[in-house]
Parts: structure tokens; sequence; C-alpha cells
């Protein structure tokens, strides 16, 4: 007869069988594919309600574009690069060059000797001691419509360095701690591009000075840009571009960051002169067009308004040959149309003009 250790080995030996083993695997295999799909399942459902997912699918989209352009397709992108690649901007798409801007060439001469020649031929900069490097940073301050984001955009075509056009709506997030990443991926990102020039616009509003009452996430933000600006020895051909119309508002600490400061005021007569001509090149002019006259008007003007009496010049010679035309006609067809040469009085019209309004306010 059979003794109860024996029947229990027996048990155990029947419930180690090749019957429990595959029971075995196939409860765990349903166990990790259920769980697998539980965690995709969960995954795309919250990537579906992610009010950032089609902002990043589109950064991502655009920068892949972008880079094949560039020639740098194969540059692995961290999530939060991919994310602020999609500011970045080829250099042909920048429409303006340093020859297209008119009454600024003491500044553009500069640029070229301290931000251009470092970045282009940084052997030759490089070669005696850090002294000659690339500046850390560049800001151009002065009144709005004076050509600041021109200026910016001519350098990087002309110094051919890779463009970054820096929104601070990028580097923003509801996320605790995500903006300090995005931050981190500008200047990681602008390394793998050199040369390159990050610009930003508006620089008072994102820099500006440091209080006590400040937001945490909007203190610890500037702290990580102040330290990776910091860092940018190892990075010699990267440079920031600052734009500001209240340089007066941005923080000492980052103010020293920039040490090369150009004022872009508003243009002299000589200046203006320069502008209008340049605005006026391809425009057909009467002959009794006085360029002086104009140029003594237009005192106080900055170079966006007088781009802006410009095209009102322009509009209204055309306006007045939209008039002479009759579309009600049944068979009427329009053929070749010119409007009246440019005289000097489209830029004194009767009615009264933003511009105008604006500088008599100002003026006054």
């Amino acid at each position: 007869m059979p003794s109860s250790g024996s029947s229990s080995s027996a048990v155990a030996t029947r419930a180690a069988g090749p019957g429990f083993v595959r029971r075995f695997v196939s409860e765990a295999t349903v166990f990790l594919l259920t769980n697998l799909a539980v965690y995709y399942s969960v995954k795309y459902l919250a990537g579906l309600v992610d009010p950032a997912r089609k902002k990043r699918l589109a950064a991502r989209a655009k920068s892949d574009k972008i880079f094949e352009r560039l020639g740098r397709d194969k540059v692995e992108l961290t999530e939060y690069e991919a994310i602020v690649a999609g500011e970045v901007v080829h250099p042909d798409d920048i429409d303006v060059s340093f020859k297209d801007i008119g009454g600024l060439e003491p500044i553009v001469d500069s640029l070229r000797e301290t931000v251009i020649y470092p970045l282009c031929y940084p052997e030759l900069f490089e070669a005696t001691s850090g002294l000659l490097s690339a500046p850390k940073g560049v800001l151009l301050y002065g009144p709005p419509g004076c050509g600041k984001t021109m200026l910016a955009r001519a350098l990087a075509k002309e110094s051919g360095a890779t463009f970054m056009n820096l929104h601070i709506s990028t580097l923003t997030d509801k996320f605790f701690g995500e903006s300090q990443r995005l931050v981190n991926a500008v200047f990681s990102l602008a390394q793998k591009l050199q040369p390159t020039l990050v610009f930003i616009d508006e620089i008072d509003a994102f820099l500006r000075e440091r209080k006590s009452m400040d937001h945490e996430a909007t203190s610890m933000m500037k702290s990580e840009f102040m330290s990776l600006w910091d860092g940018l020895s190892s990075a010699p051909r990267l440079v920031i571009v600052g734009a500001s119309n209240r340089p007066e508002d941005i923080d000492a600490a980052f103010l020293r960051r920039m040490p090369k400061r150009f004022p872009v005021a508003l243009p002299a007569a000589d200046q203006r002169r320069k502008i209008l001509q340049l605005l006026l090149a391809k425009v057909e002019l009467d002959p009794t067009f006085d360029l002086d006259a104009l140029v003594q008007r237009t005192h106080g003007y900055s170079g966006s308004d007088l781009k802006e009496l410009c095209r009102n010049a322009a509009m209204r010679t055309l306006r007045e040959r939209l008039r002479q035309l009759k579309p009600d006609v049944p068979n009427f067809i329009p053929g070749p149309m010119r409007a009246r040469p440019l005289r000097n009085a489209d830029f004194v019209p009767g009615e009264s003009t933003v511009v105008d309004d604006v500088h008599a306010l100002q003026l006054d």
C-alpha cells in the first residue's frame, strides 16, 4: 500500500507535467499581451487628447523638410529638439540681404567684422586667442520700424548660418519643468547646427528684469537660459541676437551677455534718402518728382513708415486707374494697364492716413 508521501510526490509530478507548463506559458503570454495592449491604448488615447500633439507633429514635419534642404537629414533629434526645430528657417527662405537695407551701413560694417567673419572663418579668429571669437550675444535696440529684424535676418543670410527665429511661446508649457527642457533643447539643437544665429525679437519681454514676485516657472526658465548661455564657450559658432524697443527693461545679467549693442535709431535725412531710393528703385517716377522735398517732409519717419508711405502713394495712382475702367460693359476685355508715374503730390494725400496721424501726435 503506497504511503502518503509517495502519493503527494506523484501529485506534484503530475502538476509539474507538460500540461501545467503549457498552461503557465499560455497564461503568462496572455497577461503580457493584455498589459501591452492596455499600455499602448492608454498612450494612444492620451496622445489624442494632448493639446500639443498637433503642434509637435507639425514641428516635426517642418523640421524634417528644412533639415533635408540643409543636407542634415541624418541629425538625430530628441523629442524637445524636434519641437524647437520648427523655429529653424532655411537661408534660402530669407528674402533680405544687407543690400536691401538702406542707411545702416556703419552697423552693417560692424556686424560683418564682429559676427560674420568669426562665424565664417573660425580658424582665423581662434588661432590667436579667444579674444577674437564671435560675441556670445548681440543686441539691436531702438524705436520700432527701424530695421532691427531685417538686420538680424540679413545677418543670417550673409553669413550662411542657420537662422533660428525663436518665439517665446515655443518655450512655454503648462507642465512643470517642460520649459527648462525646451530651453535646453534650443542650445543643444543650435550646437548641432553650427554656425547658428538664434534670434529673439522683443527680447525685453522674455528676459526682463527679474523680481521676487515673478512666477517660479518663469524664474527657473530664465535661470536655465542664463546658465546655458554661459556655456557657449564650447560652441564658438553660436550667437544669440536680440531685438528690443525697451533695452532698459532687460535684466542687467542678460545685458552683460550681449556685449555688442547697436542702436538702430530713426533714420536721418541721408538715411531716409537711401531708404526711399531703395523703395522707389523699380517704380516709375514723374520727371517733376523731387526726392529732396520728400526727404525733408518725412522727418521723424521710421523705415517702416517710409515703406507704408510709398505703398500708399503707389496705391493712390492705381486707384485712379481702376476708376477709369468700365467692367460693366458686356464685352469688356481688359488690355495692358499702366498707372501714371508717381508725383510728389501722391505722397501728401488729401485724406488722413495712419502714418500722418501717428507722426502728428509724435511731433506736436
